[in-house]
This record gives C-alpha cells, structure tokens and sequence, in this order.
C-alpha cells in the first residue's frame, strides 16, 4: 500500500515529465492545472488621455462636497452633471477631460490637504460670514491653494484643535455620531468644582437635547486646584462641554480642545497650523 508523503510539496521538480505537466500515464495532478483567468470590465475610454481616473461619488467626496454615501444620493436625485448632461446612473466614471457640476458650480477634482490648526480665541468656524467677522479661514488662507473646509467647529471662544481638508469622506466620517471620535477638553472653571458634581458628570444626566455621558472627567492637576477640569467625550452636540457645567452651576471660563481623532497640540503654536503628516492621515482613515 502507498503512503502519503509527510514532505510538503515544494512547487519544484528535478523530473522532466512532471515539470512539463504530466505524470505517470498521461494524467494531470492537480496542482497541474492553470489557474482561471478572469477578464478585467472595460474602461471607459478617452482619446487623449486613456482611461478613466475615478468614480463619479469619489469625485464628489475629494472636490470636498459630501461623502461617497451621500454623493450616491445626489447623483440618483439628478442633481449631478457631467458634460452638461444630467446622469442618474450609481457608478459613472469620469474622465479627466469630463465637467462635472453640482447645484450649478463647476467641480475640480483637487489634491487631498490636510490641516491641523490650534485654534485661537475670537474667530468663528465657518467658511463665511454674512457680517464680516473673523472666521478661521482667516487663519488658514496661506495653506494651501485648493479649498479646505473646517471639520466640525469650534465655537468663538473656544480655543484649540480644528482639523481642516478636501477630504468630504473623511470630513464625513470625522463628524458623525455614529463613529464616536474621541476629544478631550481642558476645562477652566470660575470656582472648583467638588467630587459629588464630577460623580455627576460620570454617571451622566439629562439635558434639554437629552441623555449626555462622557467617558471620563477629573481634576487635571490635583484636588488642590479643582477649577481645572480634564472631560474625556464622544458627543459632537453644540456647546456640550459648556452646558454640561452650567447645567450644575459652573461657568466656564476657558475651553481648550488639547486632542482629537489621535491627533495633539504638540509644538503647535495658538493661532498656527500644521499638514497632517501621512502617517496620521493613515490612521484618521482607518477609524472606524
């Protein structure tokens, strides 16, 4: 009776016959057999410059208009066109030489930024304002030449971390509920704060928006100074921080958002900004 050879098969052969495919009496093996090939759909062609370069949701995510989700929406409602034409069709691929348009603007597919500012007190987070204030793209206007967008906001009087991008999907994905990215503030208060109301905090309560409960909060230095409060949340409610300590009769004087998404101030001074380095910006896409 044969055996089974306990040898691993190597892939190599020194005999001619069985390097040629064939075995003993004509018969294949069946590490013998070509692998199947499969035929890759046609691209899309151009005459000048090849094939196709993106997916029409992906050309709207990186114009920074919406996430790739949402851009599938705008282009079944009818609301995109390409070349002057409307198209409805989920997976249109668009040509470099193709103009693409949303609510009447013309679209250009830019390079992803990425921006990291530490915000400073007295400008409002918005891309314009209708009574001429100080808004953050004021700060932001020698970073770089394509179009960045705030990610969330922060309100006037707050200072610290605001991430800035093209990037709609990412954006997208930065500021929805559902992904629960994690911030933590430095918290001044206008008198100390005691255990029992810190207890509070951790345990949550109830605001006129509803249910709120953070992840961690503490005294940042000691009980000896209990004005300076470290709040660790997910929530991206307006004013959140603020109104979970006026809710229990504290005023905050100061609000420095210190991290976000994993990213820091470190050697960011206020009132600068930073590009994402491509190893961060590898872990902010890969949250989940």
């Amino acid at each position: 009776m044969k055996t089974r050879s306990n040898k691993p098969y190597s892939g190599k052969s020194t005999d001619k016959s069985k390097s040629s495919g064939s075995s003993r009496g004509g018969k294949k093996k069946a590490y013998d057999k070509p692998k199947r090939k499969f035929n890759k759909p046609e691209a899309r062609k151009d005459d000048k410059d090849g094939t196709y370069t993106i997916r029409l949701n992906k050309y709207l995510a990186d114009a920074g208009i919406c996430s790739r989700r949402e851009a599938d929406t705008h282009i079944s409602g009818g609301a995109v066109m390409i070349n002057g034409k409307i198209v409805t069709e989920l997976g249109t691929k668009v040509l470099p030489t193709d103009k693409v348009q949303f609510g009447g603007e013309t679209l250009s597919r830019e390079k992803l930024r990425y921006f990291l500012l530490n915000k400073p007190k007295g400008f409002i987070t918005t891309s314009k304002d209708p009574l001429d204030r100080r808004t953050v793209m004021n700060l932001m206007e020698n970073a770089c030449k394509e179009r960045i967008y705030p990610v969330g906001r922060l309100d006037k009087n707050t200072v610290g971390l605001l991430m800035f991008t093209n990037d709609g999907e990412l954006a997208k994905k930065l500021t929805h509920p559902k992904h629960e990215i994690k911030k933590i503030y430095h918290v001044f208060l206008d008198k100390g704060i005691s255990r029992s109301d810190l207890d509070k905090i951790a345990a949550g309560f109830d605001l006129e928006d509803g249910p709120i409960k953070v992840d961690k909060v503490s005294w940042v230095l000691s009980e000896n100074d209990k004005k300076q409060v470290g709040i660790e949340l997910h929530s991206g409610k307006n004013r959140i921080v603020r109104r979970i300590f006026e809710h229990l009769g504290y005023e905050v004087v100061k609000l420095d958002r210190v991290f976000f998404a994993g990213l820091t101030k470190k050697d960011l001074q206020r009132g600068k900004f930073r590009e994402l380095s491509p190893k961060e910006i590898n872990i902010l896409k890969r949250l989940k």
